[in-house]
């Protein structure tokens, strides 16, 4: 709708006149005060000061508050989960014995790693969980490399590829051959590619069959395992700890020392974490996360994921930026969900693609989160509408090239509505955090009367072993207030924990 014309009372060129940017000294020709006006998003009319109070008022629902109680029960469910694993690798001795899994706060929902979501079924905070994890667990390792790492993508999208089992030793190709593909060449040679899907089928019956062994014996503090679900190739685990509900996505990957060479030229770019950190942080290591392409062979196919990277580049981003990216997130998760075309992983690159394209100055700036929250939906609508969003690390890779025109169109006028009008579908947002909130008080409260079992309590009972991990955890989280406190298990010795607080072990 076109502007309505000025009349000679609205002041000469160079009066400020009804511009939104004037201050209470503005006048006009004859001397009057014209009115002030807060910042405006132009495309919605928004005050940008009251996004910015939506956003933060998000960041504080959607923040879980750790108390000493809700802390020893996330450690005994981690303590639970690690032995859990150790007794995997016990069955049949595939997985290394020496492991290094990779914990990221987030579940595969949250876009913390990038995977498929269509084959994993819908839990939401509040009615079925109450913190959420993703835990990566190498089946094979190859750390024993300090070149770049050169992967088999001949019959692969960009940013996947298949496994020869010949980078590893004879050992390793006789413990996996069931969990690969067989390829027979002409020269008569064996090729066994990995496979994702056999592994992961292999991953979920050993788990079902540790945890029933677990459960046939079942101690005093054990978490209770209210869910095992395979949802394509993870394994979703849920457990009860006291009033808390963990949600754990577990997944098998293969993990590489070094970096890949497909992603080389990256690292010859200039980037918004040069000087920050260092690039030897940055490129530690990489994952195979069991996923294929669109178009792939879900049986051989394995995408590259960069989460360890991830995990050191969050660290430079700042605080304002990272409430813009939650926030927007939320809003996505909801709106975007049916069909689930697009991921919050797509939005974590354009956030990524955002902290280099932009001044460091302008990004840091505290009170810019409702200007990173409507260029997050912007970005993120442009990459519907031209089908492009190029992967952070390899940006040949475009993440929506399966996208339909119909699906792409479909989720940009779903966003355009959310630019349209930002603090609606923020005071959304609010509501569904206060009521996921709502709910996990209430069982809280009702496991409290209902005296469920939990890491502290004292059951009794002749027959009823020491809970020591629960009290001596409890005991060091009392007398260390504020510090970093880990429990480590020894695979080949789950009942004897390690306790670090900061960088001092017990």
């Amino acid at each position: 709708m076109a502007a309505p014309a000025l009349t000679s009372r609205a002041g000469s060129v160079n009066s400020l006149g009804n511009s939104p940017t004037a201050t209470p000294s503005s006048t006009n020709n004859n001397n009057k005060i014209m009115p002030s006006y807060s910042e405006l998003d132009f495309r919605s009319g928004a005050r940008i000061e009251d996004l910015n109070r939506l956003i933060l008022e998000f960041s504080k629902h959607d923040q879980r508050e750790y108390d000493d109680q809700r802390a020893l029960e996330i450690h005994t469910a981690k303590d639970f989960i690690f032995s859990m694993l150790g007794m995997v690798q016990k069955l049949d001795q595939k997985l290394p014995v020496a492991n290094e899994y990779l914990l990221l706060s987030g579940g595969v929902r949250e876009g913390v790693v990038d995977m498929d979501l269509d084959e994993l079924s819908v839990y939401a905070r509040g009615t079925d969980y109450d913190m959420d994890f993703t835990l990566l667990v190498p089946a094979l390792k190859l750390h024993d490399r300090n070149q770049p790492v050169t992967l088999d993508m001949r019959h692969s999208a960009l940013c996947h590829s298949w496994l020869s089992l010949r980078l590893f030793d004879e050992g390793t190709i006789n413990k996996w051959k069931d969990c690969c593909t067989v390829v027979d060449h002409i020269n008569g040679a064996t090729n066994y590619f990995f496979s994702p899907t056999l592994v992961a089928d292999w991953f979920y019956e050993s788990i079902s069959v540790v945890l029933v062994e677990i459960q046939k014996k079942p101690q005093r503090g054990m978490p209770r395992v209210e869910k095992v679900e395979r949802n394509g190739t993870i394994i979703s685990v849920i457990l009860g700890v006291g009033s808390s509900r963990m949600l754990y996505d577990i997944m098998p990957v293969v993990s590489f020392k070094g970096w890949p060479a497909v992603a080389q030229s990256w690292l010859m770019e200039n980037h918004f974490w040069d000087g920050k950190i260092t690039e030897e942080e940055v490129i530690s290591g990489f994952y195979l996360v069991p996923a294929c392409s669109h178009k792939g062979r879900k049986e051989n196919e394995w995408r590259l994921s960069f989460a360890r990277s991830e995990v050191q580049l969050k660290k430079c981003i700042s605080a304002s930026l990272m409430q813009a990216y939650q926030a927007c997130k939320a809003i996505i998760i909801k709106l975007l969900s049916r069909p689930k075309a697009i991921s919050p992983y797509h939005l974590r690159s354009m956030m990524l693609w955002a902290c280099d394209r932009l001044p460091a100055t302008y990004l840091s700036q505290e009170d810019f989160s409702a200007h990173f929250l409507l260029g997050l939906i912007d970005d993120l609508q442009n990459c519907l509408v031209n089908k492009m969003c190029p992967n952070y690390f390899i940006p040949q890779c475009n993440m929506l090239e399966h996208l339909s025109d119909e699906m792409a169109m479909l989720h940009a006028r779903k966003l355009s509505s959310v630019r349209s009008d930002p603090a609606e579908h923020l005071r959304t947002t609010i509501e569904h955090a206060k009521a996921a909130n709502r709910l996990t008080l209430e069982l809280h409260w009702r496991g409290s009367a209902s005296n469920l079992p939990s890491p502290q309590s004292d059951a009794g009972g002749e027959h009823q072993p020491d809970d020591r991990l629960a009290k001596k955890l409890q005991q060091l989280v009392t007398e260390n207030p504020g510090k970093s406190i880990s429990v480590f298990i020894n695979p080949d010795d789950v009942t004897r924990p390690h306790f670090r607080i900061d960088d001092k072990f017990f």
